[in-house]
């Protein structure tokens, strides 16, 4: 692929990454990426620090945010673009979202100690230091306790999806923070589908007011970017993709910042729709 490239899909210490968001710009400048949509989970809390390093290292930052809501076969991860952090509505909808973590995370710190694991609440709110809470803190949790030797082993055994301490938590649906993300004058993709990328499935998200669809992610195989591809162009949706960077590399979820080389004609795409939703805004 020639032309400028950009990574829709990144994650800092605002919430489960590893690096700070000056980090991750100051990565993304390395690798040569012309842009870096920041979308955290919950939160747009390090947008600004990554908005400081965009200016200083001549990367274009998006405002944005990774939702989790309710779809119809359970939780589905939803990212938005061009967000307003200062927009009221969204910041209390957020901080709504973030209680609802941490009432879950200390509901599955309970759990884990009836199945023995030395860990108390407190250790996962130091290691969080702030971010919203996601099984991920709490796997470092206990890998700083001793109680399991790797973030690995702790997914295994206690945090993966039907693991014996992985609870849900109360989801909103996704018409509504479609709905929100759009009086914000911001974008919508389905972040991840993989399995899920069928076009029976991605037909009712377009019911649910999705405006893309994440066709480059690492848990992408070609034959499902290709279907999504496809399906984008009939069904009218936008394309987004990215490397779901959390300062981690080289796994089945996560890749280098920048590796899955998605096109800059992407994100003028989402931008178009953004500027036509921010022009019929009330002023």
């Amino acid at each position: 692929m020639t032309g400028p490239v950009v990574d829709l899909h990144t994650h800092s210490t605002a919430s489960d990454g590893e690096a700070t968001p000056e980090a991750l710009i100051d990565q993304a400048a390395r690798v040569g990426l012309a842009a870096v949509a920041v979308t955290d989970h919950d939160t747009v809390a390090g947008v600004s620090e990554a908005l400081e390093a965009g200016e200083r290292q001549g990367v274009r930052v998006i405002a944005g945010c990774e939702f989790s809501v309710d779809v119809w076969w359970g939780e589905l991860h939803l990212l938005a673009y061009f967000l307003p952090i200062d927009h009221s509505g969204l910041l209390d909808f957020l901080a709504q979202q973030r209680q609802a973590r941490d009432t879950r995370a200390q509901a599955i710190v309970a759990r884990l100690v009836d199945l023995g694991a030395p860990l108390d609440f407190s250790d996962v709110r130091r290691v969080a230091d702030g971010a919203p809470i996601g099984r991920p803190h709490i796997a470092r949790a206990l890998v700083t306790t001793g109680a399991v030797a790797s973030l690995p082993e702790a997914f295994d055994r206690y945090l993966a999806d039907g693991g014996p301490a992985a609870l849900p938590r109360p989801l909103a649906p996704a018409e509504e923070v479609t709905a929100l993300i759009r009086e914000c004058g911001g974008v919508s993709s389905a972040a991840h589908l993989k399995e899920r990328a069928s076009r029976a499935n991605v037909a009712r998200l377009v019911d649910l007011g999705i405006d893309a669809v994440e066709v480059l992610h690492p848990a992408h195989d070609p034959r499902i970017s290709h279907g999504l591809d496809r399906l984008a162009d009939e069904l009218g949706l936008l394309r987004t993709g990215g490397s779901d960077w959390h300062g981690r590399a080289n796994s089945a979820r996560h890749q280098a910042l920048g590796a899955m080389r998605v096109p800059a004609a992407w994100l003028e795409s989402l931008e178009d729709l953004h500027r036509s939703r921010r022009a019929a805004l009330p002023s």
